[in-house]
């Protein structure tokens, strides 16, 4: 985990993207605040992709009955909002750490370009996935493909999107996903998509900077 004790602070405009491979969830998350709640109006963003040891989270207002039976997963009591959902090797997590206020950007503005992105994503492998207002995330068929659960302080952003890429979908009967009972969710290779997370990274990262009309990096760090 040092890593994550080591991410750059400088004033680029264009975001730092960084590529953190597999790790636990709670350093991750307090790593996250820590950038947060350190950064200034001249900190560069940061774009975080990573994928986490299995862990159930649970958002602010999340009720602990949607956690039907964790078993030998923990389930962590989180900041951000929305309700339970299950993270786990396979799934491709992206935390986009931004100033929304330099970027002029609004929350829903923000859900709305996270949603966008993973449909341009899915849509290459000609995948028709939308995104529904009353449960932000994205759907393939009725099933989620993809979650959003965000945190906003001092105008900036952390936390972000879930994306189902190859994974052992059994956990989420352990609970309703996103607090909605009976919710069936999928993954890219249900779909018949074959890619690793650092690929998909790299197809990812432009479409979400083309929805949030921000430049993009040239390089990862």
């Amino acid at each position: 985990m040092q890593a994550l004790h080591n991410l750059l602070m400088d004033d680029t405009s264009a975001p730092a993207l960084k590529w953190l491979g597999r790790v636990a969830y709670e350093p991750t998350w307090r790593a996250m605040q820590d950038f947060t709640s350190q950064r200034d109006a001249q900190t560069r963003d940061q774009v975080w992709f990573l994928e986490h040891d299995p862990v159930f989270t649970l958002g602010m207002n999340g009720k602990p009955e949607h956690v039907l039976a964790a078993g030998d997963i923990p389930v962590i009591n989180i900041d951000r909002g929305g309700q339970v959902t299950y993270h786990g090797p396979g799934q491709l997590v992206v935390y986009p750490l931004l100033d929304l206020r330099r970027h002029k950007l609004g929350v829903r503005e923000l859900v709305m370009a996270l949603e966008l992105a993973v449909i341009n994503t899915v849509a290459t492998w000609h995948i028709q996935a939308s995104a529904r207002r009353d449960a932000p995330g994205v759907y393939v068929d009725g099933k989620k493909l993809a979650s959003i659960g965000l945190r906003i302080r001092r105008g900036c952003c952390y936390h972000g999107l879930a994306f189902n890429v190859a994974m052992d979908l059994t956990p989420f009967n352990r609970i309703n996903p996103c607090g909605y009972q009976g919710l069936q969710v999928t993954d890219l290779s249900q779909l018949g998509v074959i890619t690793t997370l650092e690929q998909l990274s790299k197809q990812f990262t432009q479409h979400l900077f083309d929805a949030l009309r921000i430049r993009s990096p040239a390089t990862w760090d």
